[in-house]
Formats: structure tokens, C-alpha cells, sequence
């Protein structure tokens, strides 16, 4: 596949470094989401199997007809270890895109894991197994795999562009998509609100209950207490 020169399949782009994946995925989902503008998240619909499963790594993007894996085949014989293979399946529910076997052979082959705006089937096997799968729910069905799609070129799935080798991140609130070119601004961003957090937290276990940009907040707002009107 390294020589293949099919004009639907990427196989060279820049990828987020391994160093800025190793620190994003110290944040949360939400924290990064919430630093980066609010934006950037993914469709709810689009959940982990398993609550505790956790995916941070530089996108591989696959562009697919619903019901047809073709290209997700494609993907796992390009991938690098640590790549997250991110799908843009238009949200189809009528059959899985993947199953025990590519999850398998996605894990052997040391991808972070797979993030499908489609459904997946052998939940047991892919929960117990424990390699990061987000999805919009099952379907026992299968696929074929028959239908040409896109590797690598830009996606949109689930209300998301995204580009080969930006960041994904996802864990049980979600999955938040960052531009490569501004992962490291967002990793400064993100433990700083981390921080923040975790210290109004603190001062809410002190007895520090409303937090203090509320009444400005309000003000700003146009909202009047009762004392102010009187």
C-alpha cells in the first residue's frame, strides 16, 4: 500500500507528533473542547463502547458509502502505530462497518483506536477486549466491501471537518477534534483551565460555593436581583 497510487488514497501527510499526543492525553475531552472555542465536538450520538475506553492520536481519515468497509480495510493496511482510524459513515445504523476481526487486527498492529460515525457489531468481544472503539450504536449485520470511498482526503463527520493528522481525543463525554497546526496552543490552554478547575473545586469543599464571575455575569446579562429594583 506505501506505493499505491490510487488518486482516492492518501498515504504521506503530516501528523500531530508523538510528544503533543503523549501531553493531550493528559486532558479531558471536555477541557480541551472548552479551550478550543467550544467547537471541535463531535455529534453526541457518537459514543465509546465501553465508558472507560480513552483514544488520543493523529487522524486517519476514511471516507465511506454507507454500509461498505472497503476503505477502512484500506486504512489499517496504511496505518501507524498510534494513529486513530476516524470514519465518516453518514451516521448509518442499517449494518456494522467493523467488527472483532479489524479491531483485532487494528490492535496488533498498535493504532490508538477508531472513532465511526456508523455502527459496529461483536460488542461483547470489542468490550471485553478493551481496544478504544467509538461508534453510534450495533447492528449484527455486515458490511460489503465493494463500494470505492476516500483515504486521508478532509471529512466531515458528524458535524466535524476534519483533516488527516489532526488530533482526536475522546474518552467517555466524547470526542473533540483538533487542528495539527493548533494542538500545542491547546495543550498550554487546556492545563491552565485544568488548573482553574481543579482550584474551584478546592475552594467549593472550603465553603466557597458561588463562584465569584457570577454576579458580573448576571450584571452583563441584564439580570436585576430583587433588591435592585426596589
Amino acid at each position: 500500500m506505501d506505493n499505491c497510487r490510487h488518486p482516492e488514497i492518501r498515504t504521506r501527510f503530516e501528523r500531530t507528533s508523538k510528544e503533543l499526543v503523549e501531553a493531550a492525553s493528559a486532558l479531558p475531552a471536555a477541557i480541551l473542547a472548552d479551550v478550543y472555542g467550544r467547537r471541535g465536538t463531535l455529534h453526541g450520538r457518537i459514543t465509546p463502547l465501553s465508558p472507560t475506553m480513552k483514544v488520543t492520536g493523529p487522524a486517519v481519515t476514511v471516507e465511506v458509502r454507507p454500509g461498505d468497509n472497503l476503505m477502512i480495510h484500506a486504512a489499517l493496511a496504511i496505518a501507524q502505530p498510534g494513529d486513530v482510524i476516524i470514519v465518516d459513515g453518514k451516521g448509518d445504523q442499517t449494518c456494522a462497518l467493523i467488527g472483532e476481526i479489524m479491531t483485532t487486527q487494528a490492535q496488533q498492529a498498535g493504532l490508538a483506536g477508531m472513532v465511526l460515525d456508523a455502527a459496529v457489531r461483536d460488542v461483547e468481544a470489542l468490550r471485553a477486549n478493551g481496544f478504544p472503539v467509538f461508534s453510534v450504536g450495533a447492528n449484527p449485520s455486515g458490511p460489503t466491501k465493494f463500494v470505492p470511498g476516500r483515504l486521508n482526503w478532509p471529512i466531515s463527520i458528524a458535524g466535524v471537518a476534519v483533516n488527516p493528522g489532526d488530533l482526536v481525543v475522546g474518552d467517555a463525554d466524547g470526542v473533540v477534534i483538533i487542528e495539527r497546526e493548533r494542538v500545542a496552543e491547546m495543550i498550554e490552554a487546556g492545563r491552565k483551565k485544568m488548573a482553574d478547575e481543579q482550584n474551584r473545586i478546592k475552594g467549593i469543599h472550603e465553603g466557597k460555593l458561588v463562584p465569584g464571575w457570577l454576579a458580573k455575569a448576571l450584571s452583563a446579562a441584564g439580570v436585576r436581583s430583587e433588591e435592585s429594583t426596589q
